[in-house]
């Protein structure tokens, strides 16, 4: 159930409530400025679904209108990028949580973007210490790379492939993002990529992202069902 195409009558009692949260950033020469937001989306829609396979009911999950702006600084030299900062994105979360938890049951942060994990893992666990029900997940995969490489494009080539602007790109910085960070930190992303592309873009298709989206809304579906929230407030994997 989406929140954005009800009316109030029809929010169930206590729902569980999955919040997609983004970015509005460069993703290279290729792809829109809110990929971050509609791949969280597709991953809160996809998991809202599953629930309700999994016989949770899709009446008690209700998925949120996307949080569009997060932090996003390390990608402000390039032009369109809009970053909140991780300050007023703790603030935004905090109140939002306050605010859903008036109706929702459950509240979880299905996020898209890496530059909103310190700030969700402040966030969250000091609404876990005012009794809110709440967690956060990422939108994970195995082997996924950094930024706008072969994962995103793979999945808005899925997702939206009339937003992907051809031919694409070459690779940008392929460089384990470990190496990368120290530069990335300091200077950020034009710092090491010219194109804001971090990974390689060239070898994406919509039958691959079709089955990353497959693999995350599992992941994030297993995780929602364990509610196992670690320090950090992140819902963990569950054990075998």
């Amino acid at each position: 159930m989406r929140l954005d195409e009800i009316a109030w009558p029809s929010v169930p009692p206590r729902p569980l409530v999955l919040v997609p949260i983004g970015s509005t950033e460069q993703h290279g020469p290729h792809l829109p400025f809110d990929t971050d937001a509609a791949i969280a989306t597709a991953v809160a829609q996809g998991a809202a679904d599953a629930l309700e396979r999994a016989a949770v009911g899709a009446a008690s999950v209700v998925v949120t209108p996307a949080l569009n702006f997060g932090a996003s600084g390390e990608h402000q030299a390039f032009a369109g990028t809009v970053s909140i900062g991780h300050e007023a994105l703790r603030f935004v979360i905090v109140e939002l949580v306050r605010s859903l938890s008036t109706w929702a049951g459950r509240i979880v942060f299905v996020n898209a973007h890496g530059g909103n994990v310190p700030t969700l893992a402040s966030a969250v666990p000091q609404m876990l210490g005012e009794g809110h029900d709440v967690g956060w997940l990422p939108c994970a995969a195995p082997g996924a790379d950094a930024h706008a490489g072969r994962t995103e494009t793979s999945l808005m080539l899925w997702l939206r492939p009339s937003a992907v602007a051809s031919p694409l790109p070459e690779a940008g910085a392929t460089a384990p993002m470990a190496e990368l960070l120290p530069k990335l930190t300091s200077g950020g992303v034009t710092a090491v990529s010219p194109t804001g592309v971090l990974g390689d873009p060239t070898g994406a298709t919509a039958e691959e992202g079709a089955a990353l989206l497959a693999t995350m809304v599992a992941d994030a579906t297993s995780r929602v069902l364990a509610h196992a929230p670690d320090s950090r407030g992140q819902l963990a994997v569950p054990r075998p």
